[in-house]
């Protein structure tokens, strides 16, 4: 029976776990919020009341997942006096499966060198979707250390193995940070897209309109199917509030582009737009509100009264 831990569960660590529990692994679970960890408990996984722990109940070498928000959690985690590098030993693996800033990934892997552990970047996407069935996941760092966890890819990626070895620490987040940065051009374009039939001189069915356009025309997609699911939810996306958040990856994007001369005008105007729904509410940021609440269940600022 293959092992790992998990540490963050959150909707996408607590949908993961869950599915490699379902698949019959061994999953030894962390987070600070117990009643996750009990409810996780109760599914199937190991239970842990400290990353102490956890460390502790995993077999050598031990693979430990990380499923944190980017910045200082992860790196808490990581380095905190009693974490994870004091903890674990030579031949150990970590694999950070959140949305860090590739240059932190370079610069973690170098300090896990020090004790021999390796550090795997990990760019996963699919959403909540994917955590439960099926993830799209994106590796950097050493090759020898992908293969020894290449069982964890394999379990967390869909049967057809959607997941993929891209090269040298940072690598995996890097290729997600551009990922993202390409979903906020295909959003807005989606969301000015719907605004404009909303605002034009007919009465369109948008629902109805989604499903045809996911009946062969170019530009069917998962994003249309979710927006359809929506739009039959909430036919006007009444209950949506037009604001639209986000984590940082759009942001690191432009710069890294604009670092390395790559205009990114499309993206960066896409990303311009979303900071503008937090000053004026528009029905293009309540349709790429509503797609990231379908996709990731990224919650909802309700609608303005």
């Amino acid at each position: 029976m293959n092992a790992c831990g998990i540490i963050g569960l959150g909707r996408m660590g607590a949908a993961a776990a869950a599915h490699l529990v379902e698949q019959g692994h061994r999953v030894v679970v962390s987070d600070l919020a117990q009643d996750q960890v009990a409810a996780l408990a109760a599914k199937g996984a190991t239970p842990t009341a400290s990353i102490k722990e956890l460390v502790r109940l995993l077999p050598q070498p031990r693979v430990v997942w990380l499923m944190l928000p980017a910045g200082e959690a992860v790196e808490s985690v990581c380095f905190a006096a009693g974490q994870l590098f004091d903890c674990l030993a030579a031949g150990d693996i970590v694999i950070d499966g959140g949305n860090s800033f590739y240059r932190d990934a370079v610069r973690r892997a170098a300090r896990f060198a020090e004790k021999d552990v390796s550090y795997l970047d990990c760019g996963s996407s699919g959403g909540l979707e994917g955590a439960r069935s099926g993830l799209c996941l994106m590796l950097g760092g050493e090759r020898s250390a992908f293969e020894e966890s290449e069982w964890l890819f394999k379990a967390l990626s869909s049967p057809a193995g959607d997941y993929a070895y891209i090269g040298p620490s940072g690598s995996g987040h890097f290729v997600k940070m551009v990922h993202n940065a390409i979903e906020y051009g295909m959003l807005q374009a989606i969301g000015e897209g719907f605004e404009l039939l909303e605002e034009g001189p007919y009465d369109v069915n948008m629902a109805q309109v989604t499903a045809l356009w996911n009946k062969g025309s170019v530009i069917r997609s998962w994003l249309m199917e979710l927006l359809h699911d929506a739009l039959v939810k909430d036919p006007g996306l009444a209950g949506i509030g037009g604001v639209v958040g986000g984590g940082s990856t759009g942001s690191w994007a432009i710069e890294e582009a604009w670092r390395a001369g790559v205009p990114f005008a499309t993206i960066a105007a896409s990303y311009a737009a979303r900071l503008q729904t937090r000053q004026s509410e528009a029905f293009s940021g309540k349709v790429v509100a509503a797609l990231r609440n379908e996709f990731g269940g990224h919650p909802i600022v309700p609608a303005k009264k």
